[in-house]
């Protein structure tokens, strides 16, 4: 008497699961430009280090005899796998089953990754392709059953919540994604987006046009021009490959939860380094915009700027680096865009990357060239002064260190968001700062003065250059406002040296934020 029988089943269960949704499941799913999620897989992190949860989780019909005739596998994938030498969770949905739309195993083992990733402390990396809930599945039976959760049952969020608070989690939209898989992709700390092949939609055009009697196309609604500008996700990409590419540089930056620090790696370019480049990088004339990217580059460690969002609330730069080997975020402003003026979608920008670096404790380097809240009637309709706030209030509660660049200018209440309570200020000598811009300033102040004038335009120019005469940022270094006015060749070194400062201080943040990320 043995348990071959029993055994051989449970093998047998295991491959049948493999099969997916059948070789015409497949070939379609191919036909269509993507792979499968265990292909997806297999090139993410490798299928000799791919540890698979729930194998055999699916339904069995068998014939008369007691073997199996048919499988159905749960339609989610999940396990543990290696990326960059480091143990992640990772998992998606399988499109060849149900379009991804979750089975009730599938469901079940969808919900456990997050639990997975929070009971061993790591990163989470989601491969979403699915339309998630279907009416299909939801009526009711010639039999009673039960329906719903228990009263007792804690809710299925929550642990989507919590995750966001201990672990990276990095989400890809590699096809059609709707409902709750769009819900996961967003409740990330990164997202991106497959350009051909995805879309993201709370819900699909059919739903769409019964419900608004709107008629659009996948892409019309939810595609990658669409999301590159509404925020939805955070960066996009050519080709899946590209997207796990970018997912892994993400998690390079971060720790494998709140309870380490991110890892210091060796760095060969010279914290010495000062090129001369950054001495006129800043025009004379403040109205002639300047590349704040290449500012960023030519300080932080080379080749080490990963950018985020870079499309969405244009007037801020977000992403992150490395300073003598060390992981920084990156926050600027743009003078390109709305002359890097803080509006209500720059602002969330700004502050979303904050709580990041709160949740991760990751020191922050701000470049500063900061105008104010945007103005006008756009500004007042999407409450830009709120969202601006709001980023204010992000930057005073920080707990991280903070090293600030005034690169060019700061006026008004949104240069507040630009220092935490215990930042380190360095000035340039290109930068202005004050209640308004000498330009809106005058107008406001001096309007009886300019109107009886004979020459109000002369008199306008005459007061703003006798304004711009007194706001040298000598006076500032004089009255130890900043810790140093710089030459801007300067600010490498001197940002190196702080790196090395700021590196005990971080051990004593190790643990969950006490504000954290949210999506």
């Amino acid at each position: 008497m043995s348990w071959h029988k029993e055994a051989h089943e449970i093998e047998l269960r295991r491959e049948l699961s493999k099969q997916q949704g059948g070789e015409d499941g497949v070939a379609l799913h191919h036909a269509k430009g993507r792979l499968t999620i265990r292909e997806r897989i297999a090139e993410l992190v490798g299928e000799d280090s791919f540890e698979e949860h729930g194998e055999g989780a699916g339904f069995a019909e068998k014939g008369p005899d007691g073997s199996i005739s048919g499988f159905s596998p749960a339609n989610y994938v999940v396990g543990f796998g290696d990326v960059g030498g480091r143990r992640v969770v990772v998992g998606g949905e399988d499109f060849t089953l149900k379009g991804g739309s979750p089975n009730a195993a599938g469901l079940r083992k969808s919900i456990y990754a997050e639990e997975l990733a929070v009971q061993f402390r790591l990163p989470l990396i989601r491969m979403l392709e699915g339309g998630g809930g279907s009416v299909a599945g939801s009526g009711g039976g010639a039999r009673p059953h039960t329906v719903g959760s228990p009263v007792y049952a804690e809710p299925r969020f929550k642990i989507i919540a919590e995750a966001m608070t201990k672990v990276p989690v990095v989400s890809g939209a590699m096809g059609p994604v709707a409902g709750f898989p769009a819900g996961r992709l967003v409740a990330s700390h990164f997202s991106v987006m497959v350009k051909k092949t995805s879309q993201v939609m709370v819900a699909g055009p059919a739903v769409v046009e019964r419900a608004l009697g709107v008629s659009m196309t996948k892409e019309e609604l939810g595609g990658w021009r669409v999301h590159q500008r509404s925020g939805i996700v955070d960066n996009v990409a050519d080709s899946e490959a590209e997207a796990m590419d970018q997912m892994r540089r993400f998690l390079s930056y971060l720790p494998p939860n709140v309870w380490h620090l991110p890892e210091r790696e060796h760095c060969a370019d010279d914290p010495n380094r000062m090129d001369d480049e950054l001495i006129s990088i800043v025009p004379r004339d403040s109205r002639i915009p300047f590349e704040m990217r290449d500012v960023i580059r030519h300080v932080v460690d080379r080749d080490s700027f990963f950018e985020f969002a870079p499309l969405f609330g244009m007037g801020q730069i977000i992403g992150f680096a490395r300073i003598s080997g060390a992981v920084v975020g990156v926050i600027a402003n743009d003078c390109r865009h709305f002359a890097g003026a803080m509006t209500a979608e720059g602002s969330m920008k700004a502050k979303r990357m904050m709580e990041l670096c709160e949740t991760f404790h990751i020191p922050i380097v701000n470049f500063m060239d900061e105008p104010g809240f945007m103005i006008g009637p756009d500004a007042e309709q999407s409450a830009a002064i709120r969202y601006g706030m709001s980023a204010v209030a992000a930057a005073v509660s920080s707990s991280v260190p903070w090293a600030t660049v005034m690169v060019h200018k700061s006026f008004g209440v949104a240069s507040a968001a630009h220092f935490s309570p215990n930042t380190y200020k360095l000035m340039w000598p290109s930068h202005e700062s004050g209640a308004l811009p000498v330009e809106g300033g005058v107008a406001v102040a001096f309007h009886r003065e300019i109107a009886e004038a004979a020459d109000p335009d002369a008199k306008r120019r005459e007061l703003e250059q006798k304004l711009m005469e007194n706001r040298s940022p000598f006076p500032m270094m004089e009255s130890f406002a900043v810790h140093e006015l710089i030459d801007p060749r300067q600010t490498r070194p001197r940002l190196c040296r702080w790196i090395e400062w700021i590196q005990p201080l971080l051990e004593d943040l190790k643990g969950p934020a006490t504000w954290g990320i949210r999506p």
